[in-house]
């Protein structure tokens, strides 16, 4: 075979592989949503679609090293398949080195000796994996070391104030409110991750403090034991709405 037919075939066969990888990367997580199989069906579909992008990366260098002194067309054939390959790769690959980086946990409150408690949620979990009882010290002591930056936010503002506050914001994160109890200070609901369409849960808390309100948030994953840092980063971001007063974008 030619160097020429060499470059072709591996520059096309390149290109069709990461087009096959794509659409089954975003099957995997779009078919976990829809409910069509379990995550970790999608899990593995997605581990499909990574090893075919890798596969399709090699081609695709393969046909620029043989393409270097031959035709344009099939340098920018293997060229295109290349950075499909990246791009399919690159984002669960990027997700696989955070998962390695933050403690296999799934629960995150800004108050680890007294976690809010769920009440209306706590019916709707009854099905999940994951429990709502609190892991403990050894819990705190992960999400402490991983995550510093979770924290509660005071308010110079009364109790009501800052519930309404809080209300603001959680809604303007787009979370489903499922309870809103101005007696009590608490507010639950629900919020869904883009890709797969994971289910986590959150219990807001506002108390009296002195001079003012302080308003704790957990947020707890209904299934898998690492949260890849999601729940730490939506509690961030809900504080930082509470604290600058926002009630929208």
């Amino acid at each position: 075979m030619s160097d020429v037919k060499k470059t072709s075939w591996c520059a096309r066969a390149g290109w069709w592989l990461a087009l096959a990888a794509a659409p089954a990367a975003v099957l995997a997580g779009w078919g976990v949503r829809q409910g069509w199989w379990h995550f970790r069906v999608g899990f593995q579909i997605l581990t499909w679609s990574v090893a075919a992008a890798a596969g399709a990366a090699f081609l695709a260098l393969l046909g620029l090293w043989a393409t270097r002194r031959g035709r344009k067309r099939g340098r920018l054939r293997a060229l295109g398949a290349l950075v499909a390959a990246a791009i399919v790769a690159g984002v669960p690959l990027a997700y696989f080195a955070i998962a390695r980086t933050v403690p296999a946990i799934h629960d995150i409150s800004t108050d680890t000796e007294n976690p809010p408690i769920f009440s209306a949620i706590a019916p709707l979990r009854k099905d999940a994996p994951n429990s709502l009882e609190y892991g403990g010290p050894a819990v705190a002591e992960q999400q402490r070391a991983a995550y510093p930056e979770v924290q509660p936010a005071l308010l110079r503002v009364s109790p009501g104030q800052a519930f309404d506050r809080a209300l603001t914001a959680a809604r303007s994160m787009g979370w489903r409110i499922v309870d809103a109890n101005p007696a009590q200070g608490r507010i639950e609901a629900s919020d869904t991750t883009r890709w797969f369409g994971f289910q986590d849960d959150i219990v807001v808390r506002v108390t009296p403090a002195e001079g003012g309100s302080l308003v704790d948030a957990r947020s707890v994953s209904r299934v898998g034991r690492s949260d890849v840092g999601a729940n730490a980063r939506r509690i961030t971001a809900f504080m930082t709405r509470v604290k600058a007063g926002k009630t929208g974008g």
